[in-house]
């Protein structure tokens, strides 16, 4: 291939695993219920074929029971960021962890879990991608279902660089019309240093909004803790086949994949009054 030009030499873009499994139902009811890959598809009636994919990661199933009945002990790596919430959330779902978080001599963090057909899936992330010291959740934080006073929302917004133009009561009204709210709590002071907020008609559109934490606690998992509530209380209250909403920079899509939320097309427009 060395003779080619370069426009033509072939150019590789994507890959993904194909595994032979007994039921495509159960499988990728596993996938995306416990293991928390928020995106899959099916093919056929009933289904003989389907994926799941979270981010950039795509993983194929195919129904061949006599194929997947000696494929169990097969393997298959997938790198990730913020590998350490994926772990508390997978012993949060009871997931069958054979091989504990650990350090590997190769440079990488890693554990291995054994999924409902016998493969071994290792989830792997730099060691230098995770900062020690900071990956623990402080002892005087509690997270609480309550919308934070004006004041704390003032604090929150300044500590985390946002700019705000509005009055007092233009807050107290934006936060009288919330449908949820979640408060990351200092106990020792009893004040706010973190929040997110749920908008929407409560039917069929749920908006996230101002997910913040002071920058003394961040990097501490309380982000994390907050939006794993907020995600608790949408499961149990929102409404079936509601779509949910967000918007964040792209150097945060690693944090919300972790609760569910994937990438899609979007267009918005900022009003700009003369």
């Amino acid at each position: 291939m060395e003779n080619q030009d370069l426009d033509s030499q072939p150019v590789f873009l994507h890959a993904e695993p194909v595994l032979a499994v007994k039921n495509i139902t159960e499988t990728l009811a596993y996938w995306h219920e416990i293991l928390g890959f928020p995106q899959m598809w099916t093919w056929g009636d009933p289904p003989d074929h389907g994926g799941v994919y979270w981010n950039d990661v795509f993983i194929q199933f195919t129904l061949n029971p006599q194929l997947a009945s000696v494929s169990k002990g097969n393997s298959i790596w997938i790198k990730v960021k913020n590998l350490q919430a994926l772990y508390l959330f997978h012993q949060e779902k009871n997931v069958n962890i054979i091989m504990p978080i650990e350090n590997k001599p190769w440079g990488m963090s890693q554990y291995v879990i054994q999924e409902i057909n016998g493969y071994y899936v290792s989830f792997s992330s730099a060691i230098t991608d995770r900062e020690p010291g900071k990956n623990q959740f402080p002892d005087q934080i509690k997270i609480v279902d309550r919308v934070p006073s004006v004041e704390e929302y003032k604090k929150l917004i300044k500590s985390v660089g946002w700019s705000s133009a509005v009055t007092d009561e233009t807050i107290a009204d934006q936060l009288s019309k919330l449908i949820f709210a979640v408060v990351a709590e200092n106990t020792l002071t009893g004040e706010a240093i973190g929040c997110a907020f749920l908008l929407g008609d409560n039917s069929s559109f749920y908006y996230v909004k101002d997910v913040m934490v002071h920058p003394d606690f961040q990097k501490q998992r309380v982000g994390t803790a907050i939006m794993r509530r907020l995600s608790g209380w949408l499961d149990s209250n929102g409404q079936d086949g509601a779509m949910v909403g967000l918007f964040t920079g792209e150097n945060l899509a690693g944090f919300y994949s972790q609760i569910g939320f994937s990438k899609a097309f979007g267009m918005n427009k900022t009003i700009r009054r003369k």
